[in-house]
C-alpha cells in the first residue's frame, strides 16, 4: 500500500463542488484511492457521498492511499503524488 499525506487547501474543504472535481480525478485514476484522517477509519475516494461524508475541511491534513492491486507500483505512486497536489489547489472545476 502506498500512502502520501496532503492538506486540504479550499476554502470549503472536500464539499459539494471540490468534493466532485477531486472524486472525478480520483476515478479517471481507475485505483481504489481511499482518503482518511487523524486515525480514523478512511472512506472510498472513489464516492461523492463518502468523501463528503467524511467532513474533510480547509487546512486538514489527509492520507490518501491505494490497497493493494494489480497495477504498477510506479503508476500507483505517479496517481496518488497527483492527487496529493490536487488536494494542495482550490479544486475549481476547469470546465
Amino acid at each position: 500500500m502506498y500512502t502520501r499525506k496532503a492538506t486540504v487547501a479550499s476554502s470549503v474543504g472536500l464539499h459539494a463542488r471540490p468534493a466532485a472535481v477531486f472524486v472525478r480525478a480520483v476515478n479517471q485514476t481507475g485505483l481504489p484511492v481511499t482518503l482518511s484522517k487523524d486515525g480514523t477509519a478512511s472512506v472510498d475516494g472513489r464516492s461523492l457521498l463518502e468523501v463528503m461524508s467524511a467532513d474533510f475541511q480547509h487546512g486538514m491534513e489527509i492520507e490518501i492511499g491505494v490497497m493493494t492491486c494489480d497495477a504498477d507500483e510506479q503508476a500507483i505512486r505517479v496517481a496518488v503524488d497527483h492527487l496529493a497536489e490536487l488536494l494542495h489547489t482550490d479544486l475549481t472545476d476547469p470546465s
